[in-house]
């Protein structure tokens, strides 16, 4: 069986819908799909790419959608009213436009990228002063009680429901990656969700081919004994599915396959 995988969306609907066709026309409708997170931020359309997500798995697509670190930061600003992680060695609040939180508040109608004032200060945390919808100057906790009167339930719920990884056949779904040497019951959520360092320099076998995204590249890359699937999509690249089965992995194009072959 073919499985597929698709890297980090960020908000960019249309690049989704064409990385679905390319499976579809490889695999059919009924193709197992993984989704590796990152849903939203950065791009102009985060309602559009969970709207198709949540539909596809009420539809009961054959999916599997993992969580990811920005998808998690906007469900803790939803739900808790979080704008900064502890992961974020920078400082950068969520509402940075570097991190992409005001263009997915802008898809759901609430402001857009220039919304946001921000003010460093605590040892160069960033955090937000107003925010502008409207023409309206709301502060931190008036822009939470908006965003959650605004973003669907269903939206809220898909975040927070998402699992943090995923085994089948001899591969280890996962956004960021693992510690390596830690079993998989073991690992801590904040590795999950954002581990480099410690991590992408690993070339031991971890008893299963770990697929990830996160760390943004040109292409995805596969290193042996973990591929990465984030392209740059977010960044304005091409969103690339790729294909694992009996015969390797590749990479779906308009033409047809391409190999994807470790070093």
């Amino acid at each position: 069986m073919t499985i597929y995988a698709i890297g980090d969306i960020h908000g960019f609907s249309a690049q989704l819908d064409r990385a679905l066709d390319l499976v579809e026309r490889d695999g059919g409708r009924d193709a197992r799909i993984v989704f590796m997170g990152d849903y939203t931020d950065r791009g102009p359309d985060s309602r559009g790419v969970l709207d198709r997500l949540i539909g596809g798995l009420a539809d009961g697509r054959n999916w599997v959608a993992i969580k990811g670190n920005h998808d998690r930061m906007f469900e803790r600003f939803l739900t808790q009213g979080v704008e900064n992680d502890d992961r974020i060695k920078s400082g950068l609040s969520w509402m940075n436009q570097r991190l992409g939180g005001p263009r997915t508040l802008g898809s759901y109608g609430l402001g857009g990228e220039d919304a946001a004032f921000l003010h460093s200060a605590n040892g160069g945390i960033e955090t937000l002063m107003s925010y502008e919808v409207d023409d309206t100057i709301l502060d931190r906790e008036e822009l939470v009680m908006q965003a959650r009167a605004t973003v669907p339930q269903a939206h809220v719920q898909f975040l927070a429901q998402r699992p943090l990884w995923h085994r089948e056949d001899g591969l280890l779904f996962v956004h960021a990656g693992i510690r390596p040497g830690i079993p998989l019951d073991r690992q801590d959520e904040d590795d999950l969700l954002w581990i480099r360092e410690g991590w992408l320099e690993d070339t031991r076998d971890h008893g299963a081919l770990v697929v990830h995204g996160h760390t943004a590249l040109e292409f995805p890359e596969h290193y042996g004994n973990r591929i990465n699937t984030d392209g740059g999509a977010g960044y304005g690249r091409d969103l690339v599915p790729v294909a694992i089965d009996e015969d390797g992995v590749f990479t779906l194009h308009p033409e047809g396959r391409a190999p994807l072959t470790a070093p």
